[in-house]
């Protein structure tokens, strides 16, 4: 016995080094691909935004891990679907990663929205930067300070969007319908900044977005946070009450609000095209590791409040892939009426 526990030790041991071998020679093989290329980081949205800033933060990080260039790409179109379209369908050659605004991505896909050629359960995930909760802010120069205000008669909001399912127009429609608010959505924007600046004008009154974009408008004056929109505070912002400490709601008002809110665990993405070979997007996982988890980046984004807490792949395709299971046919059927009533 002593001999046979023996064997299947050194068998173990053998096979753990061939293990090991392997995933060292793919780090290797991806190691070579990459080193002298030109890497396109593409953000699906307008110069200015969350998601920009978080790009252009994390572009030289990266590059470095990688040893590319890298070039931050803004492909604006359809609050960042049109981006999410493209690489979807793009050469899986591992040098196109995109960085996805999880919420209005995974709305897309649930919405069965006709312009959409992607499976966010069948892209090449490279793991998560941040998750965040999601603030409503309304503009200095209107009247509403607190969700009260916004629910008193006669009030009437504009919100500004990007698409239909971007983040910011779907969540003020799913506000709007809960708490039976008059609203006009407008979409057409390129980016939060954009509808950041036209709320600074007077020209929208509201913008629904993540609370590291919220907590700098907030902090430069441009617009004022009304409520956080999931079950606790934000923690850039932990003086603002959630929507559910400011109303009384039914469970089916909770519900939808849930709903929404949970859809932001999803946070910011970031995808390369599938099919990428096995050796190159085992090296581009671990160079985002390694990026993403570099105390430098960390601080510098603490520093900017462009917040980073990794996620892994497996971690961001498990929450994608529950998200898109949660709704049930007639609550997706509600879902679509609402979002797309306006459009």
């Amino acid at each position: 016995m002593a001999g046979l526990s023996g064997l299947l030790r050194a068998l173990t041991a053998a096979l753990m080094m061939n293990l090991a071998a392997g995933t060292y020679a793919q780090a290797e093989d991806g190691a070579a691909f990459y080193k002298g290329k030109t890497v396109r980081f593409i953000v699906g949205l307008g110069v200015g935004g969350g998601f920009d800033a978080y790009a252009r933060m994390i572009a030289p990080y990266l590059a470095k891990e990688l040893d590319t260039t890298v070039i931050v790409e803004n492909l604006p179109g359809a609050g960042g679907l049109l981006a999410l379209n493209q690489i979807y369908a793009a050469q899986p050659d591992g040098l196109r990663l995109l960085i996805v605004n999880g919420t209005p991505a995974a709305l897309g896909q649930l919405l069965d929205q006709d312009n959409l050629r992607y499976d966010l359960t069948k892209v090449d995930h490279l793991g998560v930067i941040s998750a965040y909760p999601w603030i409503w802010l309304a503009g200095i120069k209107t009247d509403i300070k607190t969700v009260g205000d916004a629910m008193k008669p006669g009030q009437k909001i504009r919100w500004g969007g990007t698409g239909p399912s971007d983040g910011p127009a779907d969540g003020a429609a799913v506000t709007c319908e809960v708490l039976k608010l008059d609203c006009q959505i407008v979409l057409g924007y390129k980016s939060s900044g954009d509808i950041a600046i036209a709320m600074e004008r007077g020209e929208m009154d509201a913008l629904y977005l993540s609370d590291s974009s919220a907590a700098n408008y907030v902090k430069n004056g441009q617009a004022r946070a009304v409520a956080s929109m999931g079950r606790t505070r934000s923690a850039l912002l932990p003086d603002v009450p959630s929507v559910f400490e400011q109303v009384k709601l039914t469970a089916d008002q909770e519900w939808w609000l849930d709903f929404r809110a949970n859809l932001n665990d999803l946070g910011r993405i970031l995808i390369t095209t599938p099919g990428v070979p096995a050796d190159r997007l085992a090296f581009l996982r671990g160079a985002v590791k390694r990026a993403l988890s570099n105390p430098e980046l960390i601080a510098e984004g603490e520093r900017t409040q462009r917040f980073v807490e990794y996620q892994t792949p497996e971690k961001a395709l498990d929450t994608t892939k529950k998200v898109l299971s949660v709704i049930s046919p007639e609550q997706k059927a509600k879902l679509r009426q609402v979002i797309f009533k306006n459009n």
